[in-house]
């Protein structure tokens, strides 16, 4: 029996509400040897006093030493181990979007980058152009045609934006053609058998590409990456028995929540605006996933400080959502993203859980050295559903 069936079948029917608060590559670490993390820099009154409420620990995303892309991160905390569910970023940003993906499809997500005159990549996100400087990139690339298959492009947001291609004999087996480093041409795509017509019709895409944008710098080359079909997955309903909404400003976020079969409001910009969401949502749903950004996109820009400084204003978004007196809160991130390193890392994740059934610890801070130390311990991140979903006492009992 799978995690995910033991849960569908302790089921309890129950009218409590969870909150999920994801803020994204939450974990840090120190500058300087013996210093403090972003998060411990941070001046977090309302976190530290739901950790002092509550009960912490750190969650491994995946396995130890195994640094996640967002999609498995996020899968973690949904419940769904991300070794058996195994999603491409293309996927998740056409179902962000609300692109009607078919099962001839094979999407992947996209970025406009910046190359000098011998074609090295200068910036891997092309100075994080406007996303209407995106849209109008996206509209000149839309005169690309390809025998034989149908091509589609679809801006997301800043450097970001979608290619679907439609046709018969379409693997997704391809790899990324982001080298993930500046001073590196974009790679070739090649496919795996079964997937050398798709890298086929993506070389000649990206070629075509490079001949329009070549003159606007610095939106001018592309790269590919997170090649994907839609998969099979069942939805938070059927396994946890709950209804669930998303409120996320990011395409991709809303892209996961769709695939796990969560409504989504869109139109979401600010902070203040999820917290306006939440509330107005409150009587129609049971589980909400607040996804908060600008903790991961600081932590790339190797921006420590800018990162303290996005802690502390989600930090102010706490007592509102406590005011919604939810059964269950729980804070954690889908990965580290620490600014010394500029990129996702392997990092155990701060994590909280705050309810009136949970046993609280004597951590008094929320921050990764005081987490080590925190009642939840070290854990893996696909059972914190379990846990959510115990303490709201929405589990029964396994066994006689």
């Amino acid at each position: 029996m799978t995690q995910l069936e033991l849960v569908k079948s302790l089921q309890e029917p129950n009218d409590t509400k969870i909150v999920l608060l994801v803020a994204d590559g939450l974990g840090g670490l120190p500058v300087e040897p013996g210093g403090r993390t972003e998060l411990e820099t941070a001046n977090t009154p309302h976190l530290d006093q739901a950790a002092r409420d509550g009960v912490c620990g750190l969650s491994i995303p995946v396995l130890p030493g195994i640094t996640p892309g967002s999609g498995p991160g996020h899968l973690a905390l949904f419940g769904y181990d991300p070794l058996d569910y195994q999603i491409g970023r293309g996927i998740l940003e056409a179902l962000g979007i609300g692109f009607p993906i078919g099962p001839k499809d094979v999407a992947a997500r996209d970025n406009f980058c910046t190359v000098d005159e011998q074609g090295r990549i200068t910036d891997r996100r092309a100075g994080r152009p406007s996303t209407e400087r995106c849209a109008e990139m996206v509209n000149k690339l839309r005169q690309i045609r390809i025998p034989s298959v149908e091509i589609f492009v679809e801006p997301v947001r800043e450097h970001r934006f979608v290619l679907v291609l439609r046709g018969e004999g379409l693997g997704d087996e391809v790899n990324d053609t982001d080298p993930q480093q500046e001073g590196k041409p974009p790679l070739p795509a090649l496919g795996r058998p079964g997937s050398e017509r798709t890298a086929g019709i993506v070389n000649q895409f990206v070629a075509r590409a490079a001949e329009i944008l070549r003159d606007h710098a610095p939106t001018n080359m592309l790269t590919l990456r997170g090649f994907s079909r839609h998969p099979g997955i069942p939805t938070l309903q059927e396994v946890y028995g709950v209804k669930p909404v998303a409120l996320a400003v990011y395409p991709m976020y809303k892209g996961l929540a769709r695939l796990v079969g969560m409504d989504v409001v869109d139109g979401l910009q600010t902070l203040d605006e999820q917290l306006a969401a939440l509330e107005q949502a409150w009587n129609k749903y049971d589980f909400f996933f607040l996804h908060y950004k600008y903790t991961d996109s600081t932590g790339e820009d190797g921006n420590f400080q800018a990162k303290v400084k996005a802690i502390e204003a989600l930090d102010t978004a706490i007592p509102r959502i406590r005011a919604r007196k939810p059964d269950v809160l729980i804070v954690t991130g889908d990965h580290s993203t620490p600014s010394k390193l500029r990129s996702h890392s392997w990092h155990p994740v701060p994590t909280l859980l705050v309810a009136d059934t949970c046993r609280p610890d004597h951590v008094n801070s929320f921050g990764e050295s005081a987490c080590l130390q925190g009642g939840l311990g070290l854990f893996q991140a696909k059972h914190l559903m379990l846990l959510a979903l115990a303490h709201a006492r929405r589990l029964g009992k396994f066994g006689a």
